[in-house]
């Protein structure tokens, strides 16, 4: 019985200190862009009846860590993005200040909209810890 408590309370001190470092190291990243793009024949192929979605219909940002939206159209054709159009081969970068959703319309999307959610940089050890699980089951 003895190996079992000493087992338990190994782990249970390992699982606290777990939880203390992602709670307390600042959340960084080596770029602050989340880079997008359309490939080429993306309009060539949705002309041709393909369903096919290039893009996300929702992309998270993450104010302070991740903020700046990149967009490459590598496409033959010019795409549009709220109200900029993005010629072939231009790539348009949108940095966001301020934690929301917007909605913007977009030609890469079969729905012609697309969804930018900007969450709140992570200031507390709660949030962090929250942060760095909503980020790790977005990858999954």
């Amino acid at each position: 019985m003895r190996a079992r408590t000493r087992i338990l309370v190994v782990f249970a001190a390992v699982l606290t200190g777990a939880l203390a470092w992602i709670s307390l190291i600042p959340i960084s990243a080596p770029s602050r862009e989340q880079v997008f793009e359309i490939p080429k024949g993306t309009w060539e192929r949705r002309m041709a009846g393909e369903k096919i979605e290039t893009l996300p219909d929702h992309i998270y940002l993450t104010a302070g860590v991740r903020d700046i939206l990149v967009l490459k159209n590598r496409d033959d054709v010019p795409q549009i993005f709220g109200p900029t159009l993005m010629m072939p081969g231009q790539n348009f970068s949108l940095p966001f200040e301020r934690p929301a959703e917007y909605q913007f319309a977009c030609t890469a999307h079969a729905s012609g909209q697309m969804t930018i959610v900007v969450d709140s940089y992570p200031a507390t050890p709660w949030a962090r810890i929250s942060w760095r699980a909503r980020e790790l089951i977005r990858r999954l």
